[in-house]
């Protein structure tokens, strides 16, 4: 199998690197680093919210029963997501056997935050566990796992925005050798601030159950509509030119101030 590579400029930083999106062959089969990186941050991210567990008196086995089930329709979530918003859902119509090549990228955050919290509504109810303690648990591995998945698309190249002259200008063959705003690298950096923000909050001003979720959904949904504002390859919602992950994050923050404030 040929192995594509990428020479990826940032020009103001005076940075170079020769990427390629497969990490490894494995007996003729590759091996993402889209996939690794996404598997890294779930891993990283369930171990970091398991931490928690103690800490917001959860049973750990009940956690974990909960965490993995949501964790694995995040992923279902994710994908169908992206693919029904997608400018090629034809495409995937005609070879339904694409939409289980999640490795090659096609993830969309908020279908895998959709999904993973309705099951755990339903779990938490059979299993008796706080929907708002296990809510407040997870944001820590959500914007964990967020931060480190990223990166996989950076190696894929993709999900970067328009032209610009700011610092952080990023070039490649895929931005046609023009410096474009590194979306994905903004998106990292904004959920690793939020992580330290939740810490923050958890340790000095914890209020009540459920404040931490609401402050992640406001912070991821606040950076995410302006990061989503300069993006050249939006989902967008059937029909219009409106951007789907931008209504989603209006509607985010929108709920989390009236929610907090009531």
């Amino acid at each position: 199998m040929v192995t594509t590579y990428y020479d990826v400029f940032f020009p103001k930083l005076s940075l170079k690197f020769n990427i390629s999106p497969i990490a490894i062959n494995i007996f003729g089969l590759p091996v993402y680093w889209y996939g690794i990186l996404v598997c890294a941050g779930f891993t990283l991210g369930f171990l970091y919210s398991f931490r928690k567990a103690k800490l917001f008196k959860i049973d750990k086995n009940k956690f974990m029963d909960i965490a993995i089930f949501s964790m694995t329709a995040s992923i279902i979530g994710a994908r169908l997501y992206y693919v029904l918003f997608c400018s090629d859902l034809d495409y995937y119509l005609n070879n339904p056997i694409k939409i289980l090549t999640i490795n090659e990228g096609g993830l969309a955050v908020y279908g895998g935050i959709i999904l993973a919290v309705i099951l755990a509504f339903v779990l938490c109810k059979v299993k008796k566990v706080s929907i708002r303690k296990m809510l407040d648990i997870s944001s820590f591995g959500l914007l964990t796992g967020q931060s480190i998945g990223r990166w996989g698309n950076f190696f894929n190249q993709e999900a970067f925005g328009t032209e610009t002259d700011f610092i952080l200008g990023m070039c490649s063959e895929n931005t046609k050798n023009v410096p474009v705003h590194p979306c994905f690298l903004y998106e990292s950096v904004w959920c690793a601030l939020g992580l330290i923000f939740l810490e923050n909050i958890n340790r000095r001003k914890y209020i009540f159950n459920g404040q931490l979720f609401l402050f992640y959904i406001f912070w991821y949904g606040l950076g995410r509509f302006f990061i989503e504002g300069i993006r050249t390859d939006s989902l967008m919602l059937p029909y219009t030119k409106i951007r789907i992950s931008q209504l989603v994050s209006l509607v985010l923050v929108f709920l989390s101030l009236v929610t907090f404030l009531f």
